[in-house]
């Protein structure tokens, strides 16, 4: 009768411990499981599938195969050059010795905890050895404008930003590597660490945007006096045009008055050089002597045989007399 109720009995054990998962457990494909027993690791599991332990004895620890993200606090870190920023960086990393990781780490809390000590630290340190320019800007090598006419003249002052020698690719992998060698002792591999964020400190904000407004003057000052120059030659140009006009007309114009003037010239001696004209310019004089004599009361004794008789005779007459010779007079 009791081997029948023992076998009853270690049936209904077995049926319980497998519910229960006392005598098995499941290793999936994305994670490595370490068995141990009173604490102690006594085995690793990386293939996939149904694995045995102890009931009540063994403890299983799963640990992921996976890369992982880290996403540190945002970090405020000064400069080089004195400024300050506030750094938010974030990384991705995974377990590559689940043996040696649990015995120096347990668990992925104390990972990142670890995580945020290294990785805050040295990027504290790669921000504080290098210049506000090389953390915003990413090209290395990228020399900063500069106008040496504006300078020269004064219109915009001399740029003192520095050349960017590095450039933040180039620190954020300095960072990695240098974290990579102090995160191997603890059976974690660092893939990669970038920033997510950087922005000023409230404390500098109003210097940098007192900065930036002051490079956008220069600029704007630049683009007013290229404007002005160019209005200059504008302004030149129009000038040198209205005055070559203007010469062309008056050129014209004298030629044209100086050609009415020769025409007007040679009428005129065309027509005192007739008869006619010499004729009427004698009768003229005659007329004009004769009022200038006779202007108040005169008496003269005059042939009416002479020229100036006839003139007056042929006054006196009112034109009935005969028409006075048109020989000039003497």
């Amino acid at each position: 009768m009791q081997n029948p109720v023992l076998a009853i009995i270690g049936v209904i054990f077995l049926l319980t411990a497998l519910k229960w998962g006392a005598l098995l457990f499941t290793v999936y494909q994305y994670e490595t499981a370490i068995v141990t027993r009173f604490g102690k690791a006594v085995r690793l599991d990386k293939t996939p599938g149904l694995t045995f332990k102890v009931p009540f004895i063994d403890a299983v620890h799963r640990f992921d195969n996976r890369i992982l993200a880290w996403d540190g606090p945002p970090t405020e870190c000064p400069t080089k050059d004195k400024l300050y920023l506030i750094v938010d960086c974030f990384a991705r990393w995974k377990i590559s010795d689940p043996l040696l990781y649990f015995n120096r780490l347990n668990d992925e809390r104390s990972a990142l905890s670890r995580l945020d000590d290294i990785l805050g630290s040295e990027t504290r340190t790669a921000v504080a050895a290098n210049d506000l320019v090389e953390i915003v800007r990413l090209t290395k090598g990228r020399q900063p404008l500069h106008d040496a006419e504006l300078e020269k003249s004064g219109t915009v002052l001399p740029s003192n930003l520095p050349d960017v020698e590095l450039g933040r690719v180039a620190i954020e992998q300095q960072i990695t590597q240098r974290a990579r060698e102090k995160i191997e002792g603890f059976g974690i591999e660092l893939l990669d660490e970038r920033f997510k964020r950087s922005k000023y400190s409230p404390a500098v904000a109003d210097k940098i945007i007192e900065r930036m407004s002051s490079e956008r003057h220069q600029i704007a000052s630049k683009f007013r006096s290229e404007g002005r120059g160019e209005a200059a030659n504008i302004n030149g140009q129009k000038e040198s045009d209205v005055a070559s006009i203007q010469s062309a007309a008056t050129r014209n114009a004298l030629k044209i008055e100086g050609e009415a003037d020769a025409e007007a010239a040679r009428i005129y001696a065309a027509a005192y050089n007739s008869p006619e004209a010499q004729s009427l310019y004698s009768f003229v004089r005659r007329l004009e002597v004769a009022r200038a004599a006779f202007a108040r009361d005169t008496t003269a004794v005059i042939s009416t045989e002479s020229d100036f008789g006839g003139v007056l005779k042929w006054i006196g007459g009112a034109g009935l007399a005969p028409k006075p010779p048109l020989a000039p007079a003497h």
